[in-house]
This record gives C-alpha cells, structure tokens and sequence, in this order.
C-alpha cells in the first residue's frame, strides 16, 4: 500500500477558485453535505433494527420509512440553504420540468411549510418541486440517503450515506458517512480524498494479491456477469459482495480492496465514491475504458496498477 502524504490538512477551508467555481459557494454546500451526512447516519444509527415501515419500490427492490426520514433530514437543509440548487436522490428521482416557475417554487419551498416528517423534521409543502427542474446555480445535489437498504433491512451492519455536488454535469464534491464506524469521507476533485481529516491513498496490490468486490445484482445480467466472474475470479486473491456500494468504494480508496466492478449502479450510488477513488490515487472508467460521467452506469473503480488487466477480462467476448 502507497504511504500516506504527510499532509493530513482537510481541504474543507481552501479558498481558491476549483474548477471554475467561486470556492466560498462551494466550501458552504460542502460544509452543509458534511453536517446532513452526519445527521442522517446518526439516525440511521439510532433506528438501526427498528424499522416501522418496509415497501416494494420494485422487484426485490425494497424502501423502508428509515430511508426516506434521512432523506428528508438531507434534502430540508439543502433546500433551506440552497434553494435555487438541483436535486436528485434515490427516493425522489429527478423528473422532467414542473409547472411551476423556478421563482415560484423558491419561495415556496422556504416559506411556511408545515408538514413533519416521520424523524420529527419540517417538511415543507413544495419540497418534492425541487427536483423537478434544471439548476438555477449549475449545482445538483445527488444523494444516497441509505445506501445498503436492504442490509439494514435484514439487521447486516453495512450502510453509509452519501453524498455528492456536481457543477455543470461533473461532479466535485463527496461526503460519504459510514455512521456504524463514525467514518466520515471527503473529497473534493483536485484536493485529494479523506477519512475523519486525513488523507488516505489506494493500495499498490498485484492482480493475484487484489481483493475484488463484485456487483451483487447478478440476476439482472446473469449470462454476462457470472461470465466475467468466472474469468476474474481464477485471476484474483478473493472476492466480496457487500451489498453496499459506498462500503466498497471506500475500501479502495482507503486500500483495503484493489476493485470493484459493478453492472447496474445508479448515479445516486457511485457519484461520490467514484471520485474518492480517483483522488485517492486509483483509476474509474466506464465497462468499455472510457471515463466514468454522471451518465455512467457499469462501471470499473480499482486501484490503478490491476485496471487495465481487469478491463481485458471483462472485454473478453461473451
């Protein structure tokens, strides 16, 4: 594993212009994605085991009211602070463009709302509008509030929080919270990522010493994957399935794992670990080898030194 930088200052207060941003709008909405991602985990980790409601948002797709009251706790400040800002989360996906006016529907969303949540928090009445329309900034906020839902559902402590900020389609910021672990990540792009203020880096492993994680959702692609696994796993040390997307970006980032391969993630899923894994030093690309994008949805993240040999094996015809 690459030893540490020795710098092991946040880049929480850096004031300088990133990637044509004003830092002052950017280092708020940063601070802000901090201080929600903990107050979600925290309450996912006080109702841990006590979930009151469980529904089918699909086939073996599951949403319990835990997720959506850390959603609400996420998505209320965002919309006090920022209202102007984009939202897309995994509970409300991004529709297509409201009735209402971008004006209207600032006002409305900080004005008196008087609804309350199932955590005790306001919601107000237009809230769900503001992810209804284009960015009035060049900010989207995407959130994660429970990724790993179906873990907690079944009492397996392996969930996190996530978070990320995108400026005009790319993302430059992600706060990933592992609550069980108190595990706060952060990274901005071009400032390197970290854990709980300190810098951390990817490993330096060979392919035959790399513990890979694997897409758990074999079902939707049967044929292709348990192909591609076949070929990976004569190649690797081990294998894992977390069921956690966030557990395993962070674990390579922090060098704990050399890859993770994932089919049918969501945008809200990878946004942030994505980029943690590349300011930790590691390499994400799309199932072809192109660079990853908020439009990706396969997608390889590794420490760097494997990736091109995990990219011919999985390009390998079927």
């Amino acid at each position: 594993m690459v030893s540490p930088v020795r710098n092991t200052k946040s880049p929480i207060k850096e004031n300088k212009i990133s990637n044509g941003v004003n830092s002052t709008g950017l280092v708020a909405r940063k601070n802000v994605a901090i201080k929600v991602a903990k107050q979600a985990g925290r309450m996912l980790s006080r109702r841990f085991g006590k979930i009151n409601k469980i529904r089918a948002k699909g086939d073996r797709d599951l949403v319990t009211d835990i997720d959506l009251a850390a959603e609400r706790i996420i998505k209320n400040q965002i919309i006090k602070e920022f209202p102007q800002d984009k939202i897309i989360s995994e509970e409300n996906p991004v529709k297509q463009k409201s009735k209402f006016t971008p004006l209207e529907k600032a006002t409305d969303k900080v004005g008196g709302g008087k609804n309350i949540g199932a955590d005790g928090g306001l919601m107000p009445p237009s809230a769900e509008t503001v992810r209804e329309r284009s960015s009035l900034t060049g900010f989207t906020w995407i959130i994660d509030p429970l990724d790993g839902t179906h873990n907690y559902i079944h009492n397996i402590n392996i969930f996190g929080v996530s978070i990320a900020l995108a400026y005009k389609d790319e993302v430059v910021v992600g706060v990933i919270y592992m609550p069980q672990e108190d595990g706060l990540y952060l990274v901005q792009r071009r400032k390197g990522a970290f854990r709980n203020g300190r810098r951390i880096s990817v490993s330096q492993r060979k392919i035959r010493e790399a513990t890979m994680i694997f897409d758990s959702s074999i079902r939707y692609q049967k044929n292709r994957m348990l192909k591609d696994l076949g070929r990976l796993i004569d190649e690797v040390f081990n294998v894992r399935m977390f069921g956690s997307t966030v557990r395993g970006l962070v674990d390579i980032a922090e060098g704990k794992a050399e890859v993770e391969i994932e089919y049918n993630d969501k945008l809200w899923d990878f946004a942030a670990g994505l980029l943690l894994v590349e300011e930790a030093g590691g390499r994400v690309s799309d199932l072809s080898g192109k660079r990853w994008s908020i439009k990706t949805k396969g997608y390889i993240a590794s420490n760097g030194k494997i990736h091109s040999e995990v990219l011919a094996l999985i390009k390998q015809p079927i």
